[in-house]
């Protein structure tokens, strides 16, 4: 027996097969009703993001998906996406 309850694909670091296997942790520790770990994998899934912008797209940063999250957020209060 290991953390996870679920067998869990290992993705290739800079891909988007690991931000999977991080979201794939994350619902397994959702399963066993572990907040910290639930946290801990969240956290994992922002480094294979992270990872994945540098090896995919080195002109962008974590910073430049935060700012785009608040834009679409912005436009779901308002209702409107003009």
């Amino acid at each position: 027996m290991s953390y996870h309850l679920n067998t869990i694909p290992k993705g290739t670091l800079g891909s988007l097969d690991k931000v999977m296997e991080e979201l794939l942790e994350t619902l397994d520790a959702e399963q066993q009703g572990c907040k910290i770990m639930i946290l801990l994998e969240l956290s994992d899934m922002i480094g294979a993001i992270e990872q994945y912008l540098i090896h995919n797209h080195k002109e962008t940063t974590i910073t430049d998906l935060i700012i785009m999250k608040d834009i679409t957020k912005r436009a779901f209060e308002s209702g409107s996406r003009i």
